[in-house]
């Protein structure tokens, strides 16, 4: 599919690619918050893999939305940010959901996560790299 193609669905796949953003945070946060209570669920297969196909239509997403808008992270600062704050995000979650070794780790690593996610969406709401203090300012 061209982009010409693509452009004629732009508003649907930003919706698809917010929504994705949301679900992702939301299910990060259950089970965060499983973990973080002893929850052996936490970790079960459903849920990773449920993890897996809405990051990865949220990728698949923003791929598309790059190609539409033209628009390129390591050229757009605001697109940069969020790239690089994506890998510190899933550094930590992985932390926090099984690598952490401790419980107090795992919980640092989890708050953490969830400061970097609330963090990214201000940078992607601003379109600006100081995400919510350009808001502020």
């Amino acid at each position: 599919m061209n982009r010409m193609a693509l452009a004629y669905f732009y508003p649907q796949i930003k919706l698809l690619h917010i929504w994705c953003v949301a679900l992702s945070g939301t299910l990060f946060l259950l089970r965060g918050s499983l973990r973080m209570a002893g929850v052996g669920f936490a970790n079960h297969a459903a849920l990773r893999y449920l993890s897996y196909a809405i990051d990865t239509t949220l990728l698949t997403a923003a791929l598309m939305l790059v190609a539409i808008l033209r628009q390129y992270p390591f050229v757009q600062g605001w697109l940069t940010v969020k790239v690089l704050l994506l890998a510190v995000y899933i550094a930590l979650g992985t932390l926090a959901l099984k690598r952490g070794r401790t419980p107090r780790a795992r919980a640092v690593a989890f708050v953490a996560a969830l400061a970097v996610y609330a963090f990214i969406v201000s940078v992607a709401i601003a379109h600006d790299p100081r995400g919510v203090f350009a808001l502020l300012s």
